[in-house]
């Protein structure tokens, strides 16, 4: 198939691309640069110029694609609301293309929105439409134009990583940099969900050939490593100490980290492993963190 593939110069996006490729895909990839250009036309991609916000270009990337992988999003968590609605406009405008046609498309949410109930692992079955998340947006989304007759699946990510990057982790990174200590909330029990990027790109396309309208999939394949462990791993990383903080000091130490630090966000991807037959691989988050070059 021609895939249309937003966010495809972004971490994951860009393993993706030869996830695809290797498996016999061609990929139209989204690109607003001329940079991000060069880089996606050296991997074996063909190039659509637009972004996120520019609805005409999406519209148009759709209608050339036998599918539409979307895992593009604005990452400036400073503006986080506002661009879960960039991202819930982006949605229904590459719907309104594939509307009453059999291509999928692929949306992409956080394993969050599968959260039922405190301290439980969320699941895929789960979603509630009233989540205080403002990333409830992109789902919200996708139930409309899936309404319209699209084939939509939900990809919810984890904390996706390699020795490189490693999702928020990487921004707890940045905050240990600064303050000379790694830093971890109360008893640093808090649990988060996590998975390789190559094997991300995977579930990805294992979505694409074989997901089914209207189900959710959770890129897991840890379902929650303590928060303390993490910090753990940055304060031997960065040589720095390693400390409690109270949720009360939490919001002066992390900044807008904060609405995330706290957490205690383990998910299960046991029934997207038994429908599409995914086995989770590569290094664990710790492994990644040990490895990485600080």
């Amino acid at each position: 198939m021609r895939i249309f593939l937003t966010g495809a110069t972004g971490f994951i996006g860009s393993a993706i691309i030869p996830e695809l490729i290797n498996a016999g895909h061609t990929v139209l990839a989204l690109s607003r640069s001329e940079a991000g250009a060069r880089s996606l036309t050296a991997a074996g991609a063909a190039v659509h110029r637009g972004d996120l916000g520019d609805l005409d270009s999406l519209r148009s990337g759709a209608a050339k694609s036998d599918g539409v992988i979307h895992c593009g999003f604005i990452h400036d968590f400073l503006r986080f609301k506002e661009n879960c609605e960039t991202d819930r406009r982006a949605i229904e405008a590459i719907g309104a293309v594939l509307a009453g046609s059999p291509r999928p498309l692929i949306v992409t949410s956080g394993t969050g929105m599968g959260t039922a109930a405190p301290g439980q692992p969320a699941t895929e079955d789960h979603f509630d439409i009233h989540h205080p998340n403002p990333r409830a947006a992109s789902e919200v989304a996708a139930a409309a134009v899936s309404a319209r007759g699209v084939d939509v699946r939900v990809m919810r990510l984890p904390q996706v990583h390699d020795p490189v990057k490693q999702g928020l982790v990487t921004y707890l990174v940045a905050v240990a940099r600064e303050k000379g200590v790694s830093a971890y909330v109360g008893d640093g029990r808090g649990r988060w969900p996590a998975v390789h990027r190559l094997a991300c790109a995977q579930l990805y396309r294992l979505a694409l050939e074989q997901g089914t309208a209207g189900a959710r999939y959770h890129a897991v394949a840890e379902e929650g490593v303590p928060a303390r462990e993490i910090a753990e791993a940055l304060g031997r990383g960065l040589k720095v100490p390693v400390v409690s903080k109270s949720p009360e000091q939490a919001a002066e130490h992390f900044g807008w980290l904060a609405m995330f630090a706290g957490l205690d966000m383990p998910a299960s991807s046991a029934l997207t492993q038994q429908r599409l037959g995914w086995r989770p691989t590569g290094p664990g988050l710790i492994s990644d963190l040990d490895r990485m070059q600080y």
